[in-house]
């Protein structure tokens, strides 16, 4: 892991003992960790991707609309509150790296800093029934 401020290697290290999905970006919108949980949903674990830029994450993982159209990486709750830095949430599709299609719900907040800069973000999922 590269140098990273003590709020998101502490947000890494509770994702990595949670059972619920977890994905972690840095400010940029970096992939720099997801967990095992989520391994199960994306399709592969995060040893074998790494850390990866938003254009890849954002076209690697596939979010689809309900009629199975891409969905836009500006749609994404984590891409949204990477812009305005405010907590988003949102249910949609998500053709995994082995090309199975769930319904997910995320929710995603920002990683502030005890000297209120922002750091990063993080989403939380979960698999999700259609409605």
């Amino acid at each position: 892991m590269a140098s990273y401020e003590i709020e998101i290697i502490l947000n890494r290290q509770l994702a990595d003992c949670l059972s619920i999905p977890v994905f972690i970006t840095d400010i940029i919108g970096n992939l720099i960790f997801y967990n095992e949980a989520a391994e199960e949903i994306l399709g592969k674990r995060f040893e074998d991707t790494g850390e990866m830029p938003v254009e890849q994450w954002s076209t690697d993982f596939k979010p689809l609309d309900e009629e199975g159209l891409p969905l836009p990486p500006g749609e994404l709750p984590l891409v949204k509150t990477l812009s305005d830095a405010l907590p988003h949430h949102k249910t949609f599709q998500i053709e995994s790296m082995q090309q199975k299609n769930q319904h997910i719900s995320v929710t995603s907040y920002p990683i502030i800093g005890r000297t209120g800069k922002m750091l990063g973000a993080v989403a939380i999922f979960w698999k999700s029934k259609k409605e």
